[in-house]
């Protein structure tokens, strides 16, 4: 494949997924009111022209088919209104339109992956037809306006040769055999080019309002009159790439003496027989982009849109790689051994001055990447309506803070996660029965709650549910019978129960349905949110609910700083986490009951880790008194962190470890990757939550 194409493909795909994501939230909002706006159908037009369009053109045919007919269908609905439309007619409509976008939505995956697409759509196309005409029948008798502009009708009984008109020329027009709704595409046409300003007459002249119309076209054809060869020439041209025309030839009225010799006109007589399908398809691509849409009000983002580009994200890639051997290079520059000693003003000024563009370079590209978790949570709309609907359970999505945003790369790596822990609420933690919910005095209609914010350096998504929470004793007895216990049962707390749901395999489900009982879930949420550096923590009550906390950092490429030193070790903390730094006495230090120590802090008594015993580290400050105590805060912790000295605040970027280290769990130690400094150190970058978590023996 070609460069040209290449790009050509990726932003089909780019703009075809985003159309499918925007008719989603669509959807879902409007099924929420129980009928579409104007808008809404206007939207679904637009949004089902530019699918058929482009997949026409890159000869997607399936693609094309599907969005045609629904094209078909709220064309319909657009010119006669969508309360033409019954109760019953509505909810058919939804549940076909969900029903289509999914079928988009996976032949679309099938281009990603570069699989055939299917070749066998008619049964799919039969019932979006089927749909509209059992509409178009309930409303056939229906008055429209589409008329006004359409000029005189065709007197009755004209001959089926040739209407009975004024008009000196004529296009007679054929539509493919077994296209079907032939009224409709009819109207089509004439709409399409009524938008170009043509002066004509079109016979049947009722092909909008009654259905009948469908089989005279069939049988006599089509006609368009016009009354001048200018009209007659773009008409001819744009019938020609029209969809679905088997063949059109040109007339010369016989009830009118005209000398004017018709062969003026640029079009000869098409032969009757239809092209193959395929390029038939292809040639309507340029049409279905050129025509303009139906007249409306236009679009207020317009000219926002017209300030986007899209942007690989591979070269973003490259950018933050780049920038991050910049921040590396000015550290090396500006703290060189060679600078030691020397008096240089000039030379400082300059460093802090690109220091200054270094940072602003960096949060640049670091915003560029930066994309809400808007488009995560609105999916997960449509996995709450599905699943209601699949077990008959009343429960309502509740979204908060859902433009916070995050790191590209970590957005499309929590959206199978969220998915995942959404299911679960729905088909574990919601009650099968609602007078189980009566009883406990809830709310009929359960509630699940999606929010994301803020903390630091760190975004906090959670998924709450009101329904009938977890049973510890099952979810231990279970873990027991499957041997995954390492300590006897009645040693673990209601914490390290709930972290035994996210062990391979398990799984407290008796049954296997469409979304649970497999034994697989919890555990590929954890792993997938650990890839990205984050945590998950689950906290539930039994019959009151439960609530799974995912912890994400904003960024896995640049970070703000401290370096310490602990004996000839270096170590990173984030900035985010550290509340201040202090000296202590050993007087300053209390024990509790444990025998664990403590120091006081702002009326508060915080623990204290020993970071050279945590790491086995020699050489190390062991005096408190000779060191110094970093007050640090994850999450809901903070505690005191002993280390020898300070060495400053830099701008580190972050390396990963290597993929072997992970067997030896070394996250669970507190460390979270690691950086190279200006002078070519390496230092390891802790992670304050997980250094008190290894220091209290949990891991």
């Amino acid at each position: 494949m070609d460069s040209t194409m290449e790009g050509l493909l990726e932003t089909y795909l780019f703009e075809t997924n985003s159309l499918l994501d925007g008719l989603d939230e669509l959807l879902i909002n409007a099924e929420k009111v129980g009928d579409f706006s104007t808008d809404d159908v206007n939207e679904i037009f637009r949004s089902m022209h530019t699918i058929k369009g482009s997949s026409a053109m890159l000869e997607f045919n399936s693609l094309m088919e599907i969005a045609h007919h629904i094209e078909d269908l709220f064309f319909y609905i657009r010119e006669n209104g969508i309360d033409s439309l019954d109760q019953e007619q509505k909810s058919d409509l939804f549940n076909l339109m969900f029903k289509s976008t999914d079928k988009l939505r996976e032949e679309v995956q099938k281009v990603e992956n570069d699989e055939p697409l299917e070749t066998n759509i008619d049964s799919f196309v039969s019932e979006i037809n089927n749909l509209l005409n059992k509409v178009s029948k309930k409303s056939g008798d229906a008055e429209t306006d589409t008329k006004a502009d359409t000029g005189t009708a065709a007197p009755e009984g004209a001959a089926a040769s040739c209407p009975d008109s004024d008009d000196p020329y004529f296009l007679h027009v054929y539509f493919e055999e077994g296209c079907g709704m032939e009224n409709l595409r009819a109207f089509m046409l004439v709409n399409s080019l009524q938008e170009q300003g043509i002066n004509f007459h079109f016979y049947p002249d009722d092909v909008a309002t009654n259905s009948d119309t469908a089989d005279k076209i069939i049988d006599e054809g089509f006609y368009l009159g016009f009354s001048t060869d200018a009209d007659l020439e773009t008409a001819s041209k744009t019938v020609d790439s029209a969809p679905n025309i088997q063949s059109y030839e040109i007339m010369e009225n016989p009830a009118l003496v005209n000398d004017e010799p018709v062969a003026d006109a640029p079009v000869a007589e098409v032969p009757a027989k239809a092209p193959e399908p395929a390029p038939a398809k292809a040639e309507a691509a340029p049409a279905a982009s050129k025509a303009p849409a139906p007249a409306k009000k236009p679009a207020s983002h317009g000219a926002v849109k017209q300030d986007l580009i899209s942007v690989n994200l591979t070269k973003l890639d490259a950018l933050m790689n780049i920038v991050g051997e910049i921040v590396i290079t000015e550290a090396m520059v500006t703290s060189s051994p060679d600078l030691q000693g020397l008096k240089l003003d000039n030379f400082m000024k300059s460093a802090r001055q690109l220091r200054k563009l270094t940072d602003d370079l960096q949060d640049i590209s670091m915003s560029l990447r930066m994309v809400s978790v808007s488009g995560v949570f609105q999916k997960m709309n449509r996995i709450v309506r599905d699943m209601k609907q699949t077990l008959n359970k009343d429960v309502r999505l509740t979204i908060i803070g859902e433009n916070t945003e995050v790191d590209k790369t970590i957005v499309d790596s929590i959206s199978d996660p969220i998915m995942h822990i959404v299911r679960n609420s729905m088909d574990h933690g919601i009650e099968t029965d609602v007078q189980d919910r009566i009883k406990a005095g809830k709310n009929p209609q359960a509630e699940i709650i999606l929010s994301a914010k803020h903390t630091g350096s760190e975004v906090i998504i959670s998924v709450t549910d009101d329904g009938q929470g977890m049973d510890t004793k099952a979810i231990l007895a279970k873990a027991e019978r499957n041997g995954i216990l390492t300590k006897p049962a009645e040693e673990y707390s209601k914490k390290e129960i709930l972290a035994l749901l996210m062990m391979p395999g398990f799984s407290t489900n008796t049954e296997v349905t469409e979304y649970s009982g497999r034994g697989v879930g919890l555990d590929v949420v954890k792993k997938n949110v650990e890839a990205v550096g984050g945590t998950v923590t689950i906290e539930s009550e039994f019959g009151q609910g439960s609530t799974t906390t995912l912890k994400i950092p904003l960024t896995l490429a640049i970070a703000d700083g401290m370096e310490i030193a602990v004996g000839n070790s270096l170590f990173t903390i984030p900035l985010s986490n550290i509340r201040s730094s202090f000296k202590a006495t050993n007087e300053d230090i209390v024990y509790d009951p444990s025998g664990h120590e403590m120091v006081r802090r702002m009326d508060e008594f915080y623990p204290v880790v020993r970071a050279y015993e945590l790491y086995n580290i020699p050489d190390a400050q062991t005096n408190i008194d000779d060191g110094i105590l970093m007050w640090v805060e994850a999450n809901d912790k903070a505690y005191c962190l002993f280390v020898d000295r300070l060495i400053g605040e830099h701008q580190v970027v972050v390396k990963p470890l290597p993929a072997y280290l992970q067997q030896f769990h070394i996250k669970d130690s507190g460390i979270n990757g690691c950086t190279i400094l200006g002078d070519g150190n390496i230092s390891i970058i802790l992670d304050v939550a997980n250094v008190y978590a290894a220091a209290q023996g949990i891991f």
